[in-house]
């Protein structure tokens, strides 16, 4: 049984950092893709970061320069640096796991994910 635990979210003033953390069971961080979403209240999931087996990162345009997805593998857990935040990062992150491949474009489409954590709240205060 797949289980994603995600944690470390919290409130930060804008222009602040948080790691994110993504602790996998039953599934290994290495293979596939491991990505992170977000949603905001009223909005849609949106694609954040994912990095696939082969190191390969892919970041959604408004994090691009201040997130840094990037996993370990001894620990079999992903994380997610997020530098220099703003109130529009505020929402629920989820990370999210998929085993097959995926083509390029559709690997920020939460669509694509068959496994996902209950998610961690991240609120940005300006």
């Amino acid at each position: 049984q797949v289980q994603l635990v995600e944690s470390g979210g919290d409130s930060v003033q804008a222009g602040g950092s948080l790691r994110l953390s993504c602790a996998a069971s039953g599934y290994t961080v290495s293979t596939g893709y491991m990505a992170w979403f977000r949603q905001a209240p009223g909005k849609e999931r949106e694609g954040v970061a994912v990095i696939g087996s082969d190191g390969t990162r892919n970041y959604g345009d408004p994090v691009k320069g201040r997130f840094t997805i990037s996993q370990d593998n001894a620990k079999n857990t992903l994380y997610l640096q997020m530098n220099s935040l703003k109130p529009e990062d505020t929402a629920m992150y989820f990370c999210a796991a998929r085993q097959r491949y995926l083509s390029w474009w559709s690997r920020l489409s939460a669509g694509s994910y068959n496994y996902w954590g209950q998610g961690t709240q991240v609120t940005v205060s300006s």
